[in-house]
């Protein structure tokens, strides 16, 4: 298989957070309501009726576009493209053909073809007794499209792609980009070849998941490959993703774009984009958040580990938490870390949800780690008084305090609770002295246990030790 080479190219579709629809003042609402609330004459394309441009589907479109280093197009405008489904109202769809919003970018190492807008179709419900229903609150929603260069050559890097842009759409504010709910689409492009030259080109629609992307490309790679090896011909079409079997399936032949019949749309203006000014390269710039990669590059340089800082940067909410009650309060490398460690372990590890983490707010979980760091409450204290402030609330310091939970930094009282130690194991201070070095974790243990977690296991090591005569 390593005598073959996979050329991947991505076509995702986002639908955009907007108040009112591509075209028309109908609400953009497709997953609320009753089926068919949302529509007007326009997006249901009656006899008459005139398209207008939804300015901030466009806006949004030119921030992913600048967010990527893409080309803005200052002349852009819409076309007609002509073909038939159920699900699309005019017989045609309003996109862009020749002249896209945006042109070239990269993100994640990818390089991108294109950004354009259109609408999106309606969604077909097809009923077990044979009957297909139409709810047209999805049609003319804006959708966002974005077409990679064909230069990715596994299923992982696509599928990191695929996470890196739904990142990005979600921090820009431009789209919520849920998979589960058809709001971001995966399209990919898929040929195999033993030579330089591209092979037939088959293109999995409608991936859903970024798992599904993943399988639906090993699963096309391992088949192209086989019917190579068989001497058989491929066909250029399009397919499906079973997800139940892991595999894919047939949809149609794949059409050409001189099948779609591509004409301007005469209903609606031609935009020149430095015209208006709030689409300038400077507003543009300014309206940016900061992005997903400059988040995760800040976390980094906070010395969190990898997992960590991509955990941080996916979450938007825990994101949020930790700049806002961390990252406000210290600059300290240690602090940040072990903040960064305890939130993703003990907090989002707990499954704790918004009651939860607002009771380690406004100042108590930061509170809570500067004692760990400080070397005054044990890894074991601190995680127990952590799951109690989750579920009941109160300061970190006070429940230490009251609980006896703060450690003990007095050397008198850790050498008396090490005399101790030694007095009631005799046996396992025969083993150390024989020369067995891990039984004195055994002494170490029983005095942790003793003193409630409070003393500090180094010093308590260090004091067993030079009770006993042994040389550090």
């Amino acid at each position: 298989m390593s005598d073959y080479t996979t050329t991947i190219g991505l076509e995702i579709h986002a639908e955009l957070k907007t108040k009112t629809k591509m075209f028309c003042n109908s609400a953009n609402a497709p997953h609320e309501g009753e089926p068919n609330a949302h529509i007007c004459p326009v997006c249901m394309a009656f006899p008459g009726t005139l398209p207008t441009i939804n300015k901030e589907a466009v806006h949004h479109v030119l921030k992913v576009g600048t967010a990527l280093g893409g080309s803005i197009a200052d002349f852009t405008e819409f076309d007609r493209k002509n073909y038939f489904y159920p699900d699309i109202p005019k017989g045609y769809q309003i996109t862009q053909f020749k002249y896209p919003l945006v042109s070239k970018g990269e993100l994640a190492g990818v390089a991108i073809t294109r950004i354009h807008l259109e609408e999106d179709t309606a969604r077909s419900q097809h009923t077990k007794d044979g009957y297909s229903l139409i709810d047209f609150n999805r049609a003319g929603v804006p959708l966002m499209e974005l077409v990679t260069e064909p230069v990715i050559h596994d299923a992982k890097t696509a599928s990191n792609f695929a996470q890196e842009l739904q990142l990005l759409l979600r921090a820009i504010g431009a789209s919520d980009a849920n998979m589960e709910k058809g709001e971001m689409r995966v399209e990919a492009n898929i040929s195999v070849s033993k030579t330089d030259t591209l092979g037939t080109k088959v293109e999995v629609k409608n991936l859903n998941s970024f798992r599904a992307v993943e399988g639906a490309i090993e699963f096309e790679v391992a088949r192209h490959i086989k019917a190579l090896e068989k001497g058989e011909s491929l066909v250029q079409e399009t397919r499906g993703w079973d997800e139940g079997t892991q595999s894919t399936f047939s949809q149609r032949k794949k059409e050409d774009s001189h099948d779609y019949r591509y004409f301007p749309e005469p209903d609606l203006p031609k935009l020149h984009i430095s015209r208006i000014p709030e689409f300038s390269k400077e507003a543009l710039q300014k309206s940016l958040p900061e992005l997903p990669v400059q988040k995760r590059e800040r976390y980094l340089s906070y010395g969190l580990k990898k997992e960590d800082a991509d955990t941080l940067t996916k979450n938007q909410d825990f994101g949020a938490f930790f700049d806002a009650e961390v990252v406000a309060h210290t600059n300290d490398k240690k602090t940040l870390a072990t903040s960064a460690n305890y939130l993703l372990s003990d907090v989002l590890g707990s499954g704790a949800g918004t009651a939860e983490i607002a009771r380690i707010a406004n100042g108590m979980f930061v509170e809570l780690i500067k004692m760990v760091v400080a070397g005054e409450l044990s890894s074991r204290s601190a995680k127990d008084i952590l799951a109690k402030v989750l579920k009941e609330g109160g300061s970190p310091k006070a429940i230490a305090e009251k609980e006896g939970l703060l450690q003990i930094h007095d050397e008198g009282a850790i050498r008396e609770v090490a005399k101790k130690l030694i007095t009631a194991h005799p046996d396992v201070v025969a083993e150390i002295k024989a020369g067995k070095g891990p039984a004195i974790q055994f002494l170490v243990g029983q005095g942790m246990r003793e003193t409630k977690g409070t003393s500090n296991p180094q010093e308590l090591m260090r004091l067993i030790k030079e009770e006993l005569g042994i040389a550090e």
